[in-house]
């Protein structure tokens, strides 16, 4: 049963996946290129496998749910549309750093159910000596019903160490992290809230078995994110921790606020402006700002150990 983008049981077979793909380089892009279709399946172990990478055992995911049945999480197709990319560049030549994601959500993907990913490089540019592309893909459910829709900028080959930490925020109004500390936290969303209102926020540690597990160490990829030796060689002190889990983490708040419309009618926006090591302190925390077109509109942020924020971003869903 196919549960993942690379059937990793060929290495017993003598066959290797990466053999034939390309350098995951700038000047080997095509734009456009396209990728998939890729069908797998949202097995029990793939949910299973994602809730112990996020610490997130919700029980719409082993029991029931608002939908009548059990469901994968939000966040679960989402590092797959990421990594599309590796069914044509070879994913452990990969040294490079995921920069910003777009989501939108329409339907939950069933436990049990085959969902086809396709996805298209639509764009690529360089910038401050860095090399960009930008993917958009979607996840689509076995009766055709659209599931997930990703829109993701990467920088491909380049020295983590001496990129992370450059990002910025543009593209959006500043976001500063910071609350009002004599206002409650709310805990889900209703139209009672008002501007300023902050989440209450999420305490998570993302070890390096986690990390590992999400960058598909069980498929033999390695990378910056589940091998010391290639993170050290990237300019790293440790592995880091994928920009796209630290997304899911701010995915599992808004679930939780939301509720099942999160899944239905969601869009986030995140930028990945600092990195995080593997095992330090995470806090995963939101800010009313207001209702537009959209619905409930947040500031969304994961914050490190050490007070700087590592994600920022906009996420808003209607009630």
């Amino acid at each position: 049963m196919n549960r993942d983008l690379t059937d990793p049981t060929a290495f017993a077979r003598g066959v290797d996946p990466e053999a034939g793909l390309k350098e995951p380089v700038f000047e080997n892009l095509e734009i456009p290129e396209d990728f998939g279709p890729v069908t797998i399946v949202v097995d029990d172990h793939k949910v299973k496998r994602f809730a112990f990478t996020q610490d997130d055992y919700r029980p719409w995911h082993f029991s029931t749910s608002p939908f009548g049945g059990r469901i994968a999480q939000a966040g679960l197709l989402t590092n797959d549309l990421v990594q599309l990319f590796t069914t044509r560049y070879a994913a452990s030549r990969t040294v490079g750093l995921h920069t910003e994601e777009q989501l939108w959500f329409s339907s939950p993907a069933r436990v049990g159910e085959k969902v086809t990913l396709q996805g298209r490089y639509v764009e690529a540019y360089e910038r401050r000596g860095q090399g960009y592309v930008i993917m958009e893909a979607q996840a689509t459910g076995e009766d055709g019903r659209a599931l997930v829709r990703h829109r993701g900028v990467e920088i491909l080959r380049t020295v983590p160490g001496e990129v992370a930490g450059r990002g910025s925020t543009t593209g959006g109004p500043r976001v500063t992290g910071e609350i009002d500390s004599t206002r409650p936290y709310a805990a889900e969303a209703t139209d009672a809230l008002t501007p300023g209102t902050p989440l209450q926020p999420l305490s998570k540690v993302i070890t390096q078995e986690q990390a590992s597990v999400f960058s598909r160490a069980g498929e033999y990829v390695r990378n910056i994110h589940s091998d010391l030796d290639i993170a050290r060689q990237g300019g790293l002190t440790l592995p880091i921790v994928q920009g796209q889990q630290q997304c899911c983490l701010i995915l599992d708040l808004l679930t939780g606020f939301f509720g099942a419309r999160w899944l239905t009618d969601g869009w986030i926006r995140c930028k990945f402006v600092q990195p995080v090591t593997v095992f330090e302190p995470l806090s995963v925390g939101g800010v009313v700002t207001g209702v537009g077109e959209r619905g409930m509109e947040l500031e969304v942020w994961v914050r490190r150990g050490d007070g700087r924020l590592s994600t920022v971003g906009w996420a808003a869903c209607p009630l």
